[in-house]
């Protein structure tokens, strides 16, 4: 009998899952859409959920509680003051998984991960600001 298996081990050890989820979280926070494969959008939907519903919350507890967490000061900075206000009037559900294929390599079934109600313009756009930057500094 499998009880008290909770999550998926994605064939990690406990603290590389620890990181990948840091990491993927704050890719989402900063991008609000990433793709990747459908076991571990699945797993990070929760995780989600819970750094937004402490966002919503605003305190110095709630924001040390997911600066340990995501590991990445702006993207819980994006998190507080963003999300926070945006799902202020919202009763959980704040990502969504969307399959999306099969990967070409390997065959992995791919999903897209988002924040419901996301900013379209989020998405790449540090990286085109970096872009623009490497542009205008060659031109120089």
């Amino acid at each position: 009998m499998a009880h008290a298996i909770a999550h998926r081990k994605l064939n990690r050890t406990s603290s590389h899952r620890k990181a990948m989820f840091a990491n993927m979280a704050a890719s989402l926070i900063e991008h609000e859409q990433i793709v990747t494969t459908l076991p571990k959008a699945k797993e990070l939907k929760p995780i989600m959920d819970k750094l937004v519903t402490l966002a919503k919350k605003g305190d110095l507890s709630a924001r040390r509680q997911a600066i340990s967490q995501v590991r990445n000061k702006e993207a819980v900075q994006k998190l507080f003051d963003v999300f926070g206000e945006r799902y202020k009037d919202r009763n959980g559900g704040y990502c969504r998984v969307l399959k999306a294929g099969f990967r070409h390599g390997d065959n992995a079934p791919v999903a897209v991960i988002e924040l419901v109600d996301r900013d379209e313009d989020a998405k790449g756009a540090k990286d085109r600001a970096r872009h623009e930057a490497e542009l205008e500094a060659m031109d120089e």
